[in-house]
């Protein structure tokens, strides 16, 4: 009895391990047909996403025009490959900022005309640079009604756009927008405290092409006006102005406002850049020291310049590398 009562048991143990076994086989098939599914669906999943970032960051990076830090070494000698003496010399001149000045990286400047004026601004709000002094005493979205209504200058209706080469009626309007979009972005960017907030907001405003060549023009306006304000304490002798604006007025090209507008700044943006005079001028009106890394003036006086050469202590400062006085680039040290 206790022999039959063991084999129905193990009879039972059997028959019950086969159905379980069955279920067992089947289950863990299912889970493998699921994990199988699952890890083809994430790897599918993980492909659309890569390509689309990848899409998404190309079309961002076209379109940004001051581009994310290269090693400056490395940009040398991609840009600067042969044995030629313009080679040599470059490559020379950037294991110099490398080694003596600091230099590690550089920001590429979308090559236009608008360059040293893109190079410029971006370091301003990048930094949170505030206001210069005399923009916080006066209202600059008046300045265009000022100078037209005020001091009688109706030739502003000649000013040209850049490459948009727009001149007639509207031009008042044109430039109160481009001055609205100057002082708002600035305000809003410069009151920003932290640095990666800062740095996105400037990277959104540095990829809107229609937005930034209104800060240009604004920039460029804001010379104009400064030129038509030393131009008449000058006929008046009044109280003495400084001397980039003797040195400025004293050319043929610009020896007055509407001669400057007319020769200079309407190219400016459109068929030339800022020459060295205007930069000086720049540096004075926004209150900032602008030195400049001029590499093909490198083992010469001339190879770092300050623009202007007068400036206060209190004044902050911004670096732009040059290869040619004509396109520029952002130094960070």
């Amino acid at each position: 009895e206790v022999q039959s009562w063991t084999t129905a048991t193990k009879q039972s143990l059997c028959l019950v391990w086969q159905k379980v076994k069955a279920q067992l086989m089947l289950s863990m098939s299912f889970l493998v047909a699921v994990f199988w599914y699952c890890r083809r669906l994430y790897i599918f999943l993980a492909q659309l996403l890569k390509r689309w970032s990848n899409y998404l960051q190309r079309k961002f990076i076209r379109n940004l025009s001051v581009l994310t830090e290269v090693d400056l070494l490395g940009y040398s000698a991609r840009e600067w490959k042969g044995e030629t003496k313009q080679a040599k010399h470059m490559r020379e001149a950037y294991e110099e900022l490398f080694w003596s000045y600091r230099i590690k990286y550089l920001r590429r400047v979308r090559r236009d005309n608008y360059c040293v004026l893109r190079a410029v601004l971006f370091q301003i709000f990048s930094q949170g640079i505030p206001f210069p002094s005399w923009m916080k005493e006066r209202d600059i979205l008046k300045l265009p009604e000022k100078l037209l209504y005020s001091q009688g200058c109706n030739w502003i209706q000649q000013y040209s756009f850049g490459p948009e080469r727009y001149m007639g009626p509207n031009v008042f309007g044109k430039l109160r927008k481009c001055m609205e979009t100057l002082k708002t972005n600035w305000t809003e960017i410069s009151a920003t405290k932290d640095h990666e907030e800062r740095g996105n907001m400037c990277n959104r405003l540095f990829s809107d092409e229609s937005k930034e060549h209104k800060l240009y023009e604004a920039i460029k306006f804001i010379m104009l006006y400064e030129v038509v304000e030393a131009y008449e304490q000058i006929k008046n002798r009044e109280e003495p102005i400084h001397n980039l604006f003797r040195l400025l007025l004293a050319r043929d090209s610009s020896s007055d406002p509407l001669s400057f507008m007319m020769n200079h700044l309407n190219s400016i943006g459109d068929s030339i850049c800022l020459d060295q005079v205007e930069l000086f001028l720049l540096g004075y009106l926004l209150e900032v020291k602008i030195r400049v890394y001029r590499l093909h003036r490198f083992n010469t006086e001339e190879f770092q310049v300050n623009y202007p050469d007068e400036y206060r202590r209190e004044w902050n400062e911004i670096s732009l590398l040059t290869e040619d006085d004509r396109y520029y680039h952002i130094p960070l040290f």
